[in-house]
């Protein structure tokens, strides 16, 4: 069983539906708090849990368990675009190659 934020299940989505093919079970977080399950169709989750994973489930569900998401990640792009070969013709200017 493993857990996923939001975010990076929307970043990762076609990783994460393979891993729910080979029979991965996936607990979707929001800030910390189980919201949805992905589990391969038709299997009880019952079956598909090991016995410490389904005492995490019921601790989850019953609130006196959250999980980490993670860190986001810490770039992001910024609003500024400048014109093709800009980062070269600075780069340059600041090394004096011209």
């Amino acid at each position: 069983m493993r857990t996923i934020g939001i975010r990076e299940l929307k970043a990762q989505l076609s990783r994460a539906l393979r891993d729910v093919q080979r029979g991965e079970l996936y607990l979707v977080t929001d800030r910390g708090k189980v919201v949805a399950e992905l589990r391969p169709p038709g299997g009880g989750v019952e079956g598909v849990l090991a016995p410490e994973d389904a005492a995490r489930r019921a601790l989850l569900n019953s609130g006196e368990l959250r999980v980490s998401e993670g860190a986001p990640t810490p770039y992001t792009h910024g609003p500024v675009k400048l014109p093709k070969g800009a980062s070269k013709e600075l780069l340059d200017w600041v090394r004096g190659s011209k």
